[in-house]
């Protein structure tokens, strides 16, 4: 199976996007639209079955009618690929084959540290963050991808 499409096949520049912070346990996701370029956090998906996994995320495709996917691709600091870097690889191909949608991978370095910092000016301490930092880290995925459109 081919590599997720690269950024340049997304030949629309409007309408809705979704943004995933892959995990092996959770994936969060966010939600953004082209044409404003601000991504918002919308859900975290807390299940290890890739069926129930993928049974969410096509809920959210038939729901929101994104014209492309973005999934944060993660990397040790220096740019070195690690095992999960070869797993979101993996979900990425995944999600492109079944929803035959552009998916656009997206340097997601530290993006959980720049969502537990949101959170923390947000008055959000430990533990109230677990439920909702996959889904900011998505956030800030997304958000990334639309600033590199913008520039």
């Amino acid at each position: 199976m081919p590599e997720p499409s690269p950024e340049s096949s997304v030949s629309a520049k409007e309408g809705c996007v979704l943004g995933f912070d892959f995990g092996e346990k959770r994936i969060g996701v966010a939600i953004g639209e082209h044409l404003l370029g601000i991504a918002h956090p919308l859900q975290t998906i807390e299940a290890e079955a890739n069926d129930k996994r993928f049974g969410t995320i096509a809920n959210l495709i038939a729901e929101w009618h994104p014209v492309a996917l973005v999934v944060g691709l993660p990397l040790y600091l220096n740019g070195d690929e690690h095992a999960l870097t070869l797993l979101c690889r993996k979900f990425a191909r995944r999600l492109e084959g079944r929803f035959n949608l552009p998916v656009i991978m997206v340097d997601e370095r530290l993006s959980s540290v720049e969502a537990s910092h949101a959170l923390k000016e947000t008055g959000i301490f430990g533990r109230k963050q677990k439920p909702l930092l996959d889904q900011v880290a998505a956030q800030h995925i997304l958000q990334s991808y639309f600033d590199g459109l913008a520039s």
